[in-house]
């Protein structure tokens, strides 16, 4: 049995499930859009919902729940003598926003074919990158804002552009002038960086171990190599409004074993950040 402690915050619910003796613990934010941390004993392998989950060799790894995900997960536990345990996990539904911004220029909002084949390579390209996650975990000293300014963009919200509605936006844009300061979120690598894509414009990815990646776009200055290891809080990029933007923003993007998350939940309230 799955026992629950429950801490809630201003945004979001926390809990901390200690699971039988020997086996999983996991803390983190059980709500779409969450990100959930956790340590197994070495040798497990985990799937949730049917997909594999990266497990470290020391046992540590991530759960992450998409946009939409059901009020109810299944992970199961294979532990290293083959016994298996089925957990099944509740996580908080949401309600979000409709967006709606006018404004951007047409072609940014109906492509052309040629617009269309130049987008199409240009997504496979960022998720080649963000495929490539290390083994272990990365960072070890937490989540940061990675810049600072008003929130113009938040997760989640149905974004209706020209009056035509879009999909979902998958993260949150912060607004600040042109060459305000880009940092990175986390410990990580760089595993991306693009001089000015369609959509994205100048972007950065930074993996951060374990299936956890983050995106950096609209830049207008990249200060980073592929390949480069960083810190949380070092430099990286500047705000810009490259790509399809109708202002100067950062949007910041996370994302977990190919499941989108909310950035906000990883890091304190943006109160008073402005």
């Amino acid at each position: 049995m799955i026992r629950k402690a429950l801490f809630y915050s201003i945004a979001f619910a926390l809990a901390v499930l200690p699971l039988p003796a020997a086996a999983l613990e996991v803390a983190g934010s059980f709500i779409q859009g969450g990100l959930v941390t956790g340590r197994a004993v070495p040798g497990t392998r985990l799937f949730l919902d049917g997909k594999a989950v990266p497990v470290s060799p020391k046992g540590d790894f991530m759960l992450g729940f998409g946009r939409d995900v059901l009020p109810e997960v299944v992970l199961q536990e294979i532990r290293p003598d083959g016994g298996k345990i089925i957990h099944r996990l509740t996580v908080r539904q949401r309600s979000y926003q409709i967006q709606r911004i006018e404004g951007l220029p047409r072609r940014k909002v109906t492509p052309n074919s040629d617009d269309m084949a130049r987008i199409r390579t240009e997504a496979r390209l960022v998720a080649a990158a963000q495929e490539k996650t290390a083994a272990t975990l990365l960072s070890v000293s937490g989540f940061a804002w990675p810049a600072k300014g008003r929130i113009s963009g938040v997760y989640g919200s149905q974004r209706v552009l020209n009056g035509k509605p879009r999909r979902p936006h998958l993260g949150v844009d912060v607004a600040a002038p042109v060459g305000s300061p880009v940092t990175a979120m986390a410990d990580g690598r760089v595993v991306f960086t693009h001089p000015g894509m369609f959509f994205n414009g100048q972007s950065i990815i930074l993996d951060h171990g374990l299936g956890l990646s983050s995106i950096y776009i609209h830049l207008s200055a990249v200060a980073v190599e592929l390949g480069q290891k960083v810190l949380k809080g070092q430099l990286i990029g500047k705000i810009g409004k490259t790509g399809r933007v109708t202002g100067p923003h950062l949007h910041w993007g996370v994302r977990w074993n190919g499941v989108d998350l909310d950035p906000a939940l990883l890091v304190p309230s943006p109160v008073g950040r402005d």
